[in-house]
């Protein structure tokens, strides 16, 4: 077998893409997607997502400490592309990917109704690594589509 040397870089495809919801002291709220997630924990329940400083829901994780992962479906393709590509803040993304806020029970950042599981959590750590924050987050709450539970 015949291999090249490339530059070091992530070679972990495909990743999980989540959206993510946020929100900001004021009561400003955002979803963005990210793919830079997963496990960090099972007991304690910890979960990380990675965010660029220069996005627009960086500052509020950063300020409240919280945010939601919200899985995402078939269904929720085009949401998810969206909501990848587009700054919240320049539009509203909820509105726009015809996503509908729900009141988490924890964090102030909502829930999206349509995604089949939310989790909620509150950041115990942030690691800066370069191109990239890492919000390392206790899971505070599972909210779980009742159709998938069998």
């Amino acid at each position: 077998m015949s291999k090249e040397i490339w530059r070091p870089g992530n070679m972990l495809y495909p990743l999980p893409s989540v959206l993510v919801t946020v929100a900001d002291d004021e009561g400003n709220d955002n979803v963005l997607t990210v793919a830079w997630t997963g496990t960090v924990c099972s007991d304690p329940a910890m979960v990380y997502v990675s965010v660029r400083p220069s996005r627009y829901s960086h500052h509020m994780i950063k300020e409240t400490g919280e945010f939601v992962i919200n899985l995402t479906t078939e269904e929720l393709a085009y949401a998810t592309d969206y909501c990848g590509v587009k700054s919240g803040k320049n539009e509203d993304k909820f509105k726009n990917a015809s996503l509908t806020k729900e009141p988490a029970k924890y964090v102030k950042a909502p829930l999206i109704k349509e995604s089949p599981v939310n989790i909620e959590c509150r950041v115990t750590d942030v690691v800066p690594c370069g191109s990239h924050d890492m919000f390392v987050a206790k899971v505070l709450c599972v909210h779980a589509d009742k159709k998938y539970m069998d």
